[in-house]
């Protein structure tokens, strides 16, 4: 009896951490073109493994982006995918002036 508690406690646990985590990862859902690593930027619609490295690739030649539109600079990154993440995108605050 004991053991089934401690399981039903456990999972419950488990399942609290998991909706609490979710919502605080909506929240903040911004993702920072600046920092990002190759898996977050995957995380952006129409953005694969591929076009994420290559995000990585030009920031590192490059330097940081000056403005969450600059991803467009990007080969492969057009007008479309910027549309349907420009509301996700943010660069260092830092970095906007």
């Amino acid at each position: 009896m004991k053991g089934k508690r401690l399981l039903f406690l456990c999972i419950a646990v488990a399942i609290v951490m998991v909706l609490v985590g979710s919502g605080w990862a909506e929240d903040t859902g911004k993702i920072n073109i600046n920092k990002a690593s190759v898996s977050e930027l995957t995380q952006l619609k129409r953005v694969g493994l591929k076009y994420a490295e290559r995000i990585v690739e030009f920031r590192d030649k490059n330097g940081p982006f000056k403005k969450p539109e600059d991803i467009m600079k990007v080969k492969g990154i057009g007008f479309k995918t910027w549309e349907l993440n420009k509301d996700l995108i943010v660069v260092d605050e830092a970095v906007k002036s």
